[in-house]
């Protein structure tokens, strides 16, 4: 569950995991697909695409609204949609609106059904590299293939040189690849059930600590 609460903050979640670029890549997810790119200037944008099996006003909703979030991204979301309003989220089941280690990304822009421009405003404890993180912006467009399928597009542009960069790039290529992927399987799976995932975590920690493995 830890696993995508960066990976919530990079694209509402949007973050990344704890895991290094070396443990994980975006290849770890097969239905998504890169496209990303470098701009002539050399700032560099991570561009990753997923077809959902929903329509595009379903898809949108589950980004955009505090209950479609909450459906199959973080337990606590609240989200107030407008130009200047906030994404706000916890992946924290306890957390409550306003709490100082919730994520929060400002909206932008948005034209309902088909675009969503964020921007990184709050990051929790121990997030990597927030103020490099804080210099880019994250842009999802939802676009109609048929009446049940929506292509959703994100890109995460203005990432530049240097090896700060560098890190938080690998950090996020993964992580709003992971991003995509939970959010075309909440139209198959179904919402998540946050109370019997943290069960059965707290279980698997408690039969990790009487067995050590």
């Amino acid at each position: 569950m830890r696993k995508s609460l960066y990976c919530l903050a990079a694209s509402i979640a949007l973050a990344a995991s704890h895991a290094s670029s070396a443990e994980h890549s975006w290849r770890d997810f097969k239905d998504v697909t890169n496209t990303s790119f470098v701009e002539p200037g050399g700032d560099r944008s991570i561009q990753l695409s997923v077809d959902v099996p929903a329509p595009a006003a379903a898809v949108f909703d589950a980004m955009t609204t505090s209950e479609g979030f909450s459906s199959w991204a973080v337990p606590m979301a609240r989200i107030d949609l407008r130009i200047g309003g906030v994404i706000e989220a916890s992946y924290d089941s306890k957390a409550k609106p306003g709490d100082p280690d919730n994520i929060k990304n400002q909206i932008v822009a948005y034209v309902p059904g088909r675009l969503l421009v964020i921007h990184n405003v709050q990051a929790p404890a121990g997030f990597v590299d927030s103020a490099l993180f804080q210099k880019t912006v994250t842009i999802m467009e939802f676009t109609s293939v048929d009446a049940n399928t929506t292509h959703v597009t994100l890109t995460n542009a203005g990432y530049g040189k240097g090896a700060g960069f560098d890190d938080v790039y690998s950090h996020f290529e993964w992580g709003d690849a992971y991003t995509l992927h939970e959010l075309r399987a909440r139209f198959i799976r179904g919402p998540v059930d946050w109370a019997a995932l943290e069960a059965k975590e707290k279980a698997a920690a408690a039969t990790k600590t009487v067995t050590g493995k």
